[in-house]
């Protein structure tokens, strides 16, 4: 079959790989009907996320019909129509059963690296990375589904892959991220990044009621988005300081609850911990960029809450906790536990509340997969999502 393959940092190929194949009794394999590339994508691309091998098949948001179904698997027939959440999940330990399940305790078959890493395991993750188990990603023609048989949503025949396709992650994703704000009905929220999860964020933070959300970016095709989905926009390339921008434009106070969309890549301009940052991460001393982070402790009104769904890999500098502290700041993080939200944000689709194919501003086939990366990263051609049918 064919499959999008890292081959080291910035270089991703179209590559003829082997048929996956059924290996536990629990497993599926589908046929991919649709799949994208996604932010946290880049984060491998760019080669900042350790524990990728050469040969690794990328992507995490995939769907497709089944094709094949293991024997101990009574929850799928071949011919069901799926998406696949990016959190592979086992449905039985602890985690899983209190709806913690990018936390599952069982699916990460390199949990010994995890742990070393993170000090405890996280949920094995499709086409991300070893320390998250190294399993094969769904940018290809066919994709093995381990636990497929709690790992999946199931998802009617009638509407398309384009408005289900992002249950996988994004959706979800930026919902979770406004879930954890505890949006009350005078509440503003900022958002850092108007890349697809944030997009999805600032339409969640409405669809949860808030009474204003703040978007913060610097390119005008995300920035137009941000507004059609209801947002006010601040475009940090034209302001000089976009805290003193948020402070005044919610009376001085600051927003109540902050989410940073962006993570461990955050880029500015000229600021000076953006330089340090950048120097820092050259020579291997620091590896995530937490420039948002920094903005949104600052930023945020005192006892509010700060929602990071932007990946972190590893270690960051000179972060304001004293401000944190002082502030009575709630922090509230992690990978989205997909399949807690699958049902709900379903059934907001079919009864039309949000269509998510919104986002999507270009359409491929994997040939042209390498290609979008460098256009996805470089924010090229208007480029805001990418959905490739192989």
């Amino acid at each position: 079959m064919k499959a999008l393959v890292w081959h080291g940092t910035a270089d991703i190929r179209c590559d003829t790989v082997p048929d996956p194949t059924i290996e536990d009794g629990r497993d599926a394999i589908i046929k991919v009907t649709a799949c994208a590339i996604c932010g946290s994508d880049l984060h491998l691309y760019d080669h900042f996320m350790p524990g990728m091998k050469s040969g690794d098949i990328m992507g995490h948001e995939t769907m497709g019909e089944v094709v094949e179904v293991g024997r101990d698997n009574k929850a799928l027939k071949v011919g069901d129509r799926i998406v696949v959440p990016f959190t592979i999940i086992c449905g039985q330990c602890d985690q899983c059963k209190r709806g913690n399940f990018s936390v599952c305790e069982r699916t990460n078959r390199n949990a010994k690296l995890a742990e070393a890493a993170f000090g405890h395991t996280t949920a094995g993750l499709f086409g991300y990375t070893h320390l998250t188990g190294g399993y094969a990603g769904g940018q290809a023609e066919y994709l093995r589904v381990p636990f497929a048989d709690a790992t999946h949503i199931k998802v009617p025949r009638g509407l398309s892959d384009e408005t289900l396709l992002f249950l996988s992650d994004i959706f979800p994703t930026g919902w979770q991220a406004a879930v954890q704000c505890d949006i009350q009905p005078e509440d503003t929220v900022a958002i850092w990044g108007c890349g697809p999860v944030g997009q999805m964020a600032i339409r969640s933070a409405i669809l949860l009621g808030a009474r204003r959300v703040i978007a913060i970016d610097r390119v005008p095709e995300r920035l137009t988005m941000a507004r059609a989905g209801g947002a006010e926009t601040i475009d940090f390339d034209r302001e000089s300081n976009v805290v003193a921008r948020l402070n005044d434009m919610t009376g001085g106070k600051g927003p109540e609850k902050c989410i940073d969309s962006v993570g461990m890549e955050a880029h500015a301009t000229t600021s000076l911990d953006a330089i340090y940052d950048r120097a820092k991460q050259a020579v291997m001393l620091e590896s995530d960029r937490p420039h948002v982070l920094r903005q949104m402790i600052m930023a945020c009104r005192p006892a509010g809450v700060l929602s990071i769904p932007g990946v972190y890999g590893g270690l960051i500098d000179k972060v304001p906790f004293g401000a944190a502290m002082n502030k009575g700041l709630t922090f509230r993080m992690g990978q989205t536990h997909v399949n807690r939200w699958s049902d709900d944000l379903l059934r907001r689709i079919e009864e039309g509340q949000i269509d998510p194919s919104f986002v999507i501003t270009h359409t491929v086939g994997l040939e042209q997969g390498p290609e979008m990366y460098r256009t996805f990263r470089d924010k090229q051609d208007g480029c805001i999502k990418v959905v490739i049918k192989p």
